[in-house]
């Protein structure tokens, strides 16, 4: 991000590094009194919207510090609820990622240790927890656990959306959600799961375009208009050899630059969908009786340590947006940069909103009382998971990443160093820090109810060279 400020927003630097008011929290624009109202009892249970969308970055909407973007729908939920600013993902891998989401596990809870497994059937889903409690629970968009959709068993009614790329599906889901919320019978309370694939077309564009990058800007009229680069889009600090592996060393500075603007376009294409959903929210009149939490599996690299998508324990990759918004109920414009939160949390809160309890063996902590600012003792750290073997643990002031049977370990101030560049596992001064660190992750390992991973998806047959001779019988493909 640039290292100024530009149009009227904050960077990602001055974002993080602003002054907390009372526990973590900051007005956005609201008056005191306003944000610290109390929640409104009602005996009437809430409709629950959570949208999902995919590789969002923490940073990367207009309202949370990013410049090159204008996101007005993302940016009025956040100054209408409240946003966790230490907010991240359990793993920086689509399925794993949604499965905490979904649970309130992490994956080797699930059995969902990588892209293409189904949750293991001995862990119930939000949508069995609401369903039971009388909602009508029902799921549009991405799933991919492992299918395009929810099966039966998964605990959704499923309203038809084509799967593929989120320029061709986004706006399917966005307006299937809009009839839904203005069409449906309201005899029952509401959990309606809008998961949106934006931005993580930028995938594509990546592995794709991005291999035959043209040398010239295949647009000249954009050159004023490209991102600056991160401060760490060159920076190596010594790291485990499974993230030295995905650096990608084929952009110069002005593609990487062009590889931003793409993705910027790609989070409007999003915040619009968003809205449309929001908007029917309103229009239905029950916007104050409705409980919205937005959020996302991961992040994309956008250039950091030069690194594109996501499987890294980097602030790009595990940082999320977690922004909860219901009028009456959820201070409005507020900030919370003190807690530490996971998407384990999710169902947690969705399941206290809706009067329910959470799944026994969950994980996650409701973000309810943080959010009616109530005092509450909460976690010292969170943690996710890296390639099936990495473990990242965070607490307040530092991070550490541990893969086995690598001598490399990573150890970061984040207070000091909030761009990760300097690797302080070696550092005779953090020795005891470290040691403190290894001993939390254990610590949490141990807590953990690990399952057999659930199947992965087949290998498909090599096909048969154009002049190979087959055997009678024998199938090709």
């Amino acid at each position: 991000m640039p290292s100024n400020q530009t149009n009227g927003h904050t960077n990602r630097r001055q974002f993080l590094q602003a002054g907390a008011v009372g526990a973590g929290a900051t007005l956005l624009g609201r008056d005191v009194a306003a944000a610290q109202a109390p929640a409104l009892s009602k005996s009437k249970r809430p409709n629950v919207l959570m949208v999902i969308c995919d590789q969002l970055g923490l940073d990367a909407i207009g309202a949370h510090g990013c410049p090159d973007v204008h996101t007005p729908n993302l940016d009025r939920l956040v100054r209408r609820g409240t946003t966790f600013t230490e907010s991240h993902s359990t793993s920086p891998v689509c399925s794993p990622a949604r499965s905490s989401l979904m649970t309130g596990r992490m994956p080797v809870e699930t059995g969902v240790i990588s892209n293409g497994r189904p949750i293991h059937p001995s862990c119930p889903t939000i949508g069995h927890r609401l369903a039971d409690a009388g909602y009508a629970s029902v799921y549009c968009g991405k799933w991919h656990l492992p299918g395009a959709v929810p099966r039966p068993q998964d605990g959704f009614r499923v309203l038809p959306a084509r799967g593929g790329q989120g320029d061709l599906d986004d706006t399917v889901v966005s307006h299937t959600c809009e009839a839904y919320l203005k069409g449906r019978s309201r005899d029952k309370p509401y959990l309606l799961v809008a998961s949106f694939l934006q931005p993580h077309d930028i995938c594509f564009w990546g592995n794709h375009v991005g291999n035959r990058m043209p040398d010239k800007l295949a647009f000249e009229q954009i050159r004023d208009r490209l991102p600056e680069l991160p401060p760490n889009n060159k920076s190596r600090p010594p790291a485990p050899k499974k993230l030295d592996a995905i650096v990608c060393d084929r952009f110069n500075d002005e593609q990487w630059r062009y590889y931003l603007y793409i993705y910027a376009r790609m989070v409007e294409m999003l915040d619009a969908d968003v809205g449309r959903v929001l908007r029917a929210v309103e229009q239905t009149g029950e916007a104050d009786n409705t409980v919205i939490l937005f959020t996302s599996d991961h992040g994309d690299g956008r250039g950091r340590h030069s690194h594109v998508s996501k499987w890294y324990p980097y602030e790009e990759s595990v940082k999320v947006p977690m922004i909860v918004s219901c009028p009456g109920r959820i201070a409005e414009g507020r900030r919370d940069d003190a807690h530490l939160i996971s998407g384990l949390d999710v169902m947690s809160t969705l399941c206290d909103y809706a009067g329910v309890d959470p799944p026994e063996h969950g994980q996650g902590r409701s973000l309810r009382p943080l959010l009616q600012q109530k005092p509450v003792e909460w976690r010292e750290y969170v943690s996710s998971e890296h390639h099936i073997v990495g473990r990242m643990l965070r607490t307040a002031q530092y991070k550490y990443v541990y893969y086995e049977d690598d001598p490399v370990e990573q150890l970061f101030d984040m207070k000091a160093d909030p761009w990760e560049m300097k690797n302080l596992y070696r550092d005779a001064k953090h020795a005891g820090v470290l040691a403190d660190h290894r001993k939390l992750l254990a610590e949490f390992q141990s807590r953990l109810r690990p399952i057999e991973p659930t199947p992965g998806p087949a290998k498909p047959r090599p096909k048969p060279r154009p002049n190979q001779q087959q055997r009678p019988g024998r199938r090709t493909s």
